[in-house]
């Protein structure tokens, strides 16, 4: 079995058994590369004063980590800069928060010759590559261009966006072409996947042969493949002990009232600032709601150095001052503001206490959180997950309160309609959420792409090769 690398922009590992600063792809990714003898390169979230190509190697939580530091002004234009500041925004709809700058693409560029320039010497003939996401699009040409004819796959965890607004973008067809060197490039959802094949269709003179591209001689599959939870290191987290303690202290403090939680970063595509105006709107429509409900919102800064982002905890804190003004008493608060993380255990008894999970991205890739919450779940008095329409899970999670997130009314009625659901339709929806979570985890969503990459093994003889040349390795 062919050795497999994965390449994303940061390497996020425990080195101590904790949680609480992994995203979503950090711990579907330790997840898969654990049952394979592989490397996970990338940034160490590093600075160095002159980039050197050092990699730092190390073995962590069961994974083989190769590491490099990138320089202050790599950092600035790339990741700062081009990769948060024009995709990031871009990608999810807001070309009013866009910006384009020349200095912000040349080191995007710099900053994907160097991964690739470093990474070379990595590699072997029979190695499979593993690209994630929009820091790292063209890499896939990069490899190419130094004759690696090794099957390279690119993951894209964010939407795609429609062909009108990627246009906006200078050097777009630039961009794009450099991604159709991969083999396979994985979407979460039809819909960005649909996205991609209008766009390549009316720039380029290619062909789209069922799921495949033709493009300058080479065939690249294009795959739906959601991203999962680790269902079996979940299903132990829940039960742990900080889990259970976290979920008591939420449920003492909530003293009889209904707790609705919502946990994302502090970041303008979550809709946080939607999510507060409607849950005002719904103590003010139902003010019998008033002291027998809270709103839990658990939101860690991120990207600080990007003004929209400080613009946004700047925004939420006058909201959230202002509705408990108006609604709070002198034993009761409508919303808990927390700004500061939390273990992932320690968010799992957090789920689990809540009784409305509530996930209204404006737009977002697939938001595990949605699928965090579902599975937190007491099956004998689950709680209610309501979703965005415009969140990746909502196409997996139809049994979720689906709402427009862009209405506030709309959002309010959902959270309504969630604290007044009786237990038996909870439970059938939380039924057949869960199973569909477990059938599609992140086991399921390594399988699918690894197939597609290989195009060999099935889906059930994978497994077992990739676990004996783990015991080779």
């Amino acid at each position: 079995m062919p050795r497999l690398i994965a390449i994303s922009n940061r390497v996020q590992v425990d080195t101590d058994g904790e949680n609480a600063n992994r995203g979503g792809l950090a711990v579907a990714l330790a997840a898969a590369l654990r049952t394979s003898n592989g490397i996970w390169f990338g940034w160490s979230g590093e600075q160095t004063e002159e980039f050197t190509g050092q990699i730092t190697f190390r073995r962590a939580d069961g994974v083989a980590t190769a590491t490099i530091d990138l320089e202050a002004q790599d950092v600035d234009e790339y990741y700062n800069g081009f990769a948060n500041r024009t995709l990031w925004p871009l990608f999810h709809y807001r070309l009013d928060l866009t910006e384009i700058a020349r200095d912000f693409a040349g080191g995007y560029a710099r900053v994907n010759w160097r991964f690739a320039e470093t990474l070379a010497p990595l590699i072997e003939p029979d190695d499979l590559i593993w690209v994630h996401d929009y820091h790292l699009m063209p890499l896939g040409q990069h490899l190419r261009s130094r004759d690696f004819a090794n099957r390279i796959g690119f993951f894209l965890h964010i939407p795609w966006p429609p062909p009108s607004l990627l246009m906006s973008l200078p050097n777009h067809q630039e961009l794009v072409k450099s991604m159709l060197d991969y083999d396979v490039i994985g979407f979460q959802t039809d819909e960005w996947r649909q996205a991609f094949i209008d766009y390549v269709t009316a720039q380029f003179d290619c062909e789209c042969d069922g799921d495949c591209v033709r493009f300058d001689g080479r065939c690249t599959r294009l795959l739906v493949c959601p991203i999962g939870l680790d269902t079996a290191d979940f299903c132990g987290a829940v039960h742990s002990l900080a889990a259970k303690q976290a979920q008591t202290r939420l449920a003492v403090s909530a003293v009889g009232r209904d707790v609705i939680v919502g946990v994302d970063r502090l970041d303008y595509s979550k809709g946080l600032q939607e999510r507060f105006a409607a849950y005002e709107l719904l103590l003010t429509d139902h003010p019998e709601l008033c002291e027998k409900v809270f709103l839990l919102q658990i939101a860690p800064p991120s990207r600080g150095d990007v003004p929209s982002y400080q613009q946004i905890r700047t925004e939420l804190s006058t909201l959230s001052g202002s509705i408990n003004g108006q609604f709070a008493s002198i034993d009761w608060v409508p919303i808990r503001y927390v700004n500061h993380g939390h273990s992932r255990d320690e968010l799992f008894g957090i789920y689990r206490a809540a009784r409305v999970g509530l996930v209204t991205p404006l737009r977002d890739g697939m938001n595990l959180v949605a699928k965090e919450y579902v599975a937190a779940q007491d099956p004998a008095d689950p709680g209610v997950l309501v979703l965005s329409c415009f969140a990746g899970a909502a196409a997996q999670l139809e049994q979720a309160v689906i709402v427009n997130p862009h209405s506030t009314e709309d959002m309010a009625d959902g959270i309504a309609r969630a604290l007044a659901m009786p237990l038996a339709e909870r439970q059938e929806r939380h039924r057949a959420m869960l199973e569909c979570i477990t059938q599609h985890d992140v086991q399921w969503w390594s399988r699918k792409f690894m197939e597609a990459l290989t195009g060999g093994p099935d889906s059930e003889e994978l497994p077992r090769l990739l676990k004996t040349a783990s015991n080779k390795g």
